[in-house]
């Protein structure tokens, strides 16, 4: 009985993840493989822009979708806008990236 009690919640489990983390899958924009992938090279461009100090991380944003990586927020300078568009061309596997920070002194 214990076990059946503990594979039904790991499925419940499961499947929560799954529907919580997966809004884009569900509206068929990409697969459950595509959403992991976007997450992580969301994470990868959000931690080299922690990483340089040229960069005001907190506020530009990232999101990516199907491996195209859209910045959003502010800069300084034309020079830290281009440095983060820089920083997310060389993150592995982006594919394209849509700079839309706005530079503000």
């Amino acid at each position: 009985m214990k076990y059946l009690r503990a594979i039904a919640f790991a499925a419940l489990a499961g499947t929560t993840i799954v529907t919580a983390t997966g809004c884009a899958v569900a509206r068929d924009q990409q697969t459950v493989g595509a959403y992991v992938d976007d997450a992580a090279i969301t994470t990868a461009v959000k931690a080299k822009l922690v990483e340089d100090k040229t960069v005001s991380a907190g506020a530009i944003s990232v999101e990516t979708l199907n491996g195209t990586v859209q910045l959003s927020g502010f800069a300084k300078t034309v020079a830290e806008k281009n440095k983060a568009e820089s920083i997310a061309r060389n993150t592995k596997h982006v594919r394209e990236v849509r700079n839309s920070i706005v530079v503000r002194p």
